[in-house]
């Protein structure tokens, strides 16, 4: 009776064993295949990406940063419903995983869920340990601009800009959120510091000359949206531009 005992307890310690490292395998290969799709990811070929992401979740699915890959590359494809499928998976895998939890309330932001990012946000905000604290803050500022609640989106941005007083997002953003509350000159003074910080930005062009407008400034307007259609001559914010251009003659 002892030595079944015996033989028994060594079967189960071999098969625990066994499985232990047959996980490790397929950890092993489902990372390789994960950090492709990474690759694919930084080239801005999602398509690719994500057939990487999706082979290694058939290999191994409880990796919590694979889950948060599966997410992003969904975003990047615009299918939000399944990035945040896996953002949630992510989250559960590793409940402290900040960044997955911030890029779930930001798939909510795209699928403008305001009240559901909010939350998101809210909860990491005070988290202490997490690196970019900035980019949560700001995000909560682009929900409350979209809520209209004005003052609140102020009070983030500020916040955010506090941390991070370069970050191009929260410096546009306030800058909208200034037109948005009909404060002209607070308007003109931060989108002049955003494109100042980053004059490559047509995006931020485009702000600023509305923000001229705003303010009565118009030969400032169109300067800056000539600036627009210099930096992204074909892009769609270029055919605004000129229509805004055109408009400001016509006007004068």
């Amino acid at each position: 009776m002892k030595t079944n005992r015996l033989v028994l307890s060594l079967f189960l310690i071999f098969c625990l064993s066994s499985c232990a490292a047959n996980i490790e395998v397929l950890k092993k290969q489902e990372e390789a295949s994960r950090n492709l799709g990474e690759a694919y990811m930084q080239q801005r070929d999602f398509s690719s990406a994500l057939r990487e992401f999706l082979k290694a979740e058939k290999i191994y699915s409880k990796d919590p940063i694979l889950q948060n890959d599966l997410g992003l590359a969904y975003m990047a494809k615009d299918r939000l419903d399944l990035a945040v499928k896996h953002f949630k998976k992510a989250v559960k895998l590793k409940p402290d995983y900040v960044p997955a939890k911030n890029n779930l309330g930001t798939a909510y932001l795209a699928k403008k869920e305001w009240d559901v990012a909010i939350a998101c946000f809210k909860e990491i905000v005070d988290d202490i340990l997490y690196a970019t604290p900035h980019f949560p803050l700001t995000n909560l500022g682009w929900a409350y601009y979209n809520k209209q609640e004005y003052e609140v989106a102020e009070k983030y941005y500020l916040d955010a800009l506090k941390l991070e007083p370069n970050f191009i997002i929260a410096l546009r953003g306030l800058g909208r959120t200034y037109m948005a509350m009909e404060r002209a000159a607070d308007a003109v003074a931060m989108l002049e510091k955003t494109v100042k910080n980053y004059p490559r930005s047509a995006e931020s062009y485009f702000y600023l000359a509305k923000a001229y407008s705003l303010s009565g400034e118009y030969k400032k307007a169109i300067n800056s949206y000539n600036k627009v259609i210099e930096l992204a001559p074909e892009s769609f914010l270029a055919g605004e531009a000129q229509k805004e251009v055109e408009k400001i003659k016509r006007l004068r």
